[in-house]
């Protein structure tokens, strides 16, 4: 059975997107050209601030003075939950060596960046746990330098939950600074600080294409689009919850898709009958973003079988999964493409966003068919390592020469037979190209 579409998107997340590139690499020629003066330019005309960049501590120290202490439990709360997940996460890796052949001893290390660069948004919401999430995973990592910027609220700065939370969790740096001017300020190296080694955290069109074109000269976690949600859910779910969930994801913004996958027809109606109202109770500018994205970019989907859901969903390669279905070891086992999974009702996406442990910075627009999200890992550098004896390096050497000439390299060849000459003065060797 082909896939029946109760609900099709009109457009996709990539529809109308404005080219921003041009724009974009004009700021950065700029900001390279003209250093701390053009941020605090771009600074000062984008967010109308023109107050201290570079944070002093008595200005966090304000900050937190003002954070209320419910706030602050809650924040210490979210931070030791994602602490000790990114400590397990860094649990799975370790240094190892292994002999290949005799006397020839290779080997891995697990080394972090130096300096990471972290992008808190903070336009239409107060992103305390994009901080929690980005600096306290560079920090588990070991980064030697952690660097957090946010955007500022005009003649304000930045919100003072943010800058608690960035502080809280490890930053050495925080920067009151949005943008493209902001990610620039990371990548240069302004304002007497190390130029940052990976930039990670989410962020707008801007700031997503801004990593885009700085890549390569640092490392960035992902290329990220607008935020995305799927709910996979049979005839046992709780539609008021499901539509509840679409709701809650498409609030992010006018272009963010959910989608609700389904092998239940009277499940599916339901869930289309309930989104108009719960869309309709929140508040102004969080109702137009569902309100649009619901309209433009959701789709409803009713398949066969959860084989048939399972494969949609892998399709779709959604940031955010959740499963409201039965037998959720059998979904855990057959779904291979999403950014983080979230089985039974009783977890949920914003769970995950802010709270429970794992991480929130993931990958959109079908990127999980190919990489996960932010994690302990992204900080990391696996490097190798070998070693020999002269004995362990001699069946090395003799197949690296042969190897080398075939392909037509032959200043490598000689690399290995130098030290065959060496090692082994008076031996023959069958060095030529293999037939």
């Amino acid at each position: 059975m082909a896939r029946n579409y109760l609900k099709k998107a009109e457009l996709t997340s990539a529809t109308g997107a404005e080219d921003v590139r041009d724009t974009v690499q004009a700021i950065l020629d700029d900001i390279r050209s003209r250093g701390d003066e053009g941020a605090k330019e771009y600074a000062a005309k984008f967010d109308r601030y023109d107050g201290n960049i570079k944070l002093t501590p008595a200005e966090i120290d304000a900050a937190t003075a003002m954070v209320p202490e419910k706030l602050k439990q809650d924040s210490q709360f979210a931070h030791d939950n994602v602490r000790r997940f990114a400590e397990a996460q860094k649990g799975t890796m370790s240094d190892i060596e292994t002999e290949i052949v005799p006397g020839l001893i290779a080997g891995q290390k697990c080394i972090p960046v130096r300096t990471a660069g972290c992008y808190i948004p903070g336009g239409r919401y107060s992103h305390i746990a994009s901080a929690i999430m980005t600096v306290t995973t560079a920090s588990v990592a070991g980064c030697e330098n952690i660097i957090a910027c946010s955007p500022p609220r005009p003649n304000e700065g930045i919100a003072p939950a943010i800058i608690y939370a960035a502080h809280l969790c490890g930053a050495d740096t925080i920067l009151a600074l949005g943008g493209v001017q902001g990610v620039a300020a990371m990548a240069y190296g302004l304002f007497d600080l190390p130029k940052a080694d990976i930039l990670v955290g989410p962020g707008n069109q801007f700031v997503a294409e801004a990593k885009r074109i700085l890549f390569g000269s640092v490392g960035i976690d992902m290329f990220a689009g607008p935020t995305d949600s799927l709910i996979l859910a049979d005839k046992n779910a709780d539609p008021d919850i499901v539509a509840s969930d679409l709701v809650g994801q498409a609030e992010h913004g006018y272009n963010s898709p959910v989608w609700l996958v389904t092998d239940d027809k009277a499940l599916a109606e339901k869930v289309i009958e309930l989104v108009p109202p719960l869309i309709a109770d929140l508040p102004v500018l969080n109702g137009k973003n569902a309100e649009n994205a619901w309209r433009d970019y959701a789709e409803v989907i009713l398949c066969n079988d959860r084989e048939e859901m399972a494969a949609t969903s892998d399709d779709y390669a959604p940031e955010h999964l959740t499963v409201q279905a039965g037998d959720l070891d059998w979904w855990l086992g057959r779904l291979k493409c999403y950014g983080s999974l979230f089985l039974g009702e009783e977890t949920t996406v914003a769970f995950g966003d802010k709270a429970s442990g794992t991480n929130h910075v993931l990958p959109t627009s079908g990127a999980a068919k190919y990489t996960g999200g932010l994690s302990v890992h992204k900080y990391m550098k696996v490097v190798t390592w070998q070693r020999g004896t002269r004995e362990g390096v001699k069946p090395v050497a003799e197949a690296t020469a042969r190897i080398s000439r075939l392909e037509g390299m032959e200043g490598h060849a000689r690399t290995a037979d130098i030290r065959l000459k060496k090692y082994f003065p008076g031996e023959n060797f069958d060095l030529t190209a293999a037939d």
